[in-house]
């Protein structure tokens, strides 16, 4: 069955609300992008409602990292260290935003969404 990003058919009281119409495919969600930590750099274009393009990062071991004073620098991802979303995806080092990785400057932050945006940004802890 398809996954929609459709609001709830469900009111706060429990009853069920009737809906006007049925699914649209641009409301449908896509595939999970999954950026894993590897050597490789892989990535894919998708094309998406009103012709634009996402660029989906599928793997890659850089980020851009920002300190407390504004200097950015990329440099590399070392280990993926926590993730509030789903501890799981830190067995898996799976790079999601808010995950914790481990970088050759110090733990950082990913502050950007890598199966949107097409890179990964962070911030210093």
């Amino acid at each position: 069955m398809a996954r929609s990003q459709l609001t709830s058919k469900r009111k706060a009281s429990g009853g069920i609300k009737v809906s006007a119409r049925s699914k649209r495919k641009q409301e449908l969600a896509g595939y999970q992008a999954n950026t894993k930590l590897s050597d490789k750099i892989k990535a894919k274009i998708k094309r998406v409602l009103g012709g634009n393009n996402k660029n989906k990062i599928l793997s890659t071991n850089q980020i851009n990292v920002t300190d407390k004073k504004g200097k950015t620098q990329k440099t590399e991802i070392l280990n993926v260290i926590e993730n509030a979303a789903n501890p799981h995806l830190v067995r898996r080092n799976i790079i999601t935003k808010g995950a914790v990785v481990e970088t050759k400057l110090g733990k950082a932050r990913v502050t950007s969404r890598p199966g949107q945006e097409g890179s990964i940004n962070g911030k210093l802890l």
